[in-house]
């Protein structure tokens, strides 16, 4: 029985996890391309310490959290700081809203219960869970993922909501040949998908093509042969709001998820795209 992604090139432009699946693609037949597209630093020791001071100093009514990663950084510089037991009770008796399962599972490791959670893993499915509660006047905390939310902090104080934020790490690009690498594979068709786990390597990487006057050639590209993956709707939705029409993405945003969908498409209405994609690798032995 012939493997299900057999010959298939997919580029895997998430620093995280990146070996587990690629060797997920290999079992499945296909051929993973290790292209990063952005990088995650922990932002100053300062900056968290003077967040989480203030944060025990001036408890808020409601705590906000987007992301499990962002959660655990706080959590460990608590520690660091010798408050996090401190910290924990605050957060026991404050409202918690969060976005994302493994925020939610986070909380849970620690025995916090969220009062709101989205429905959907977006910060717009945040924002409607949030809408059942009376915000008015009331004081927020709201820790980032790594990138802005506008869309959140522009809701919660029209709802006249007194909120703050705290970005416990933010997304820097990777080097300038590590983007060139991607852009090259993909124009040059020399991959037949990239897979995205965030909306950082979106943002890099078009970003780099219009820098380098290509970005029609990659839209083209995305477009043509080359098939757009996304680990979940929050991600898809960057690619589509820049202009990239057919994005695959699972209902429930998981990385296994991301690849069983692409077997999916390439199942049904991608049949062609992995016929070219065989000839291809053929054609390369």
């Amino acid at each position: 029985m012939a493997k299900r992604l057999e010959g298939v090139r997919v580029a895997l432009t998430g620093p995280r996890r990146a070996q587990e699946l690629g060797k997920l693609v290999e079992n499945l037949g296909g051929i993973p391309r290790y292209r990063p597209a952005q990088g995650t630093v922990l932002l100053d020791d300062i900056d968290l310490r003077n967040g989480i001071v203030s944060w025990i100093k001036n408890p808020p009514q409601w705590s906000v959290f987007t992301t499990g990663m962002g959660l655990d950084a706080l959590f460990d510089m608590a520690e660091d700081m010798g408050v996090a037991e401190a910290w924990w009770e605050i957060l026991r008796n404050t409202s918690i809203a969060a976005r994302g399962y493994k925020t939610i599972n986070a909380l849970k490791r620690r025995n916090l219960v969220p009062i709101v959670r989205d429905d959907d893993g977006s910060i717009e499915g945040l924002i409607r869970g949030l809408a059942k509660h009376d915000l008015s006047d009331s004081s927020v905390i709201v820790q980032l993922h790594g990138d802005p939310a506008p869309r959140l902090m522009s809701w919660l104080e029209e709802n006249g909501a007194n909120s703050s934020q705290i970005l416990p790490y933010r997304h820097i690009a990777p080097p300038e040949g590590a983007l060139e690498q991607l852009m090259l594979d993909i124009v040059s068709e020399q991959v037949d998908a990239v897979a995205f786990t965030s909306g950082p390597q979106v943002r890099f990487l078009l970003e780099h093509a219009d820098r380098q006057g290509q970005l029609q050639e990659l839209m083209d590209a995305l477009h043509g042969s080359v098939v757009a993956l996304s680990v979940g709707k929050v991600t898809a939705q960057g690619l589509i709001e820049a202009g990239i029409k057919r994005v695959i993405y699972p209902e429930e945003e998981r990385m296994g998820s991301m690849i069983i969908e692409l077997v999916k498409f390439y199942e049904t209405e991608g049949s062609l795209i992995r016929r070219a994609a065989l000839d291809t690798a053929n054609a390369e032995e």
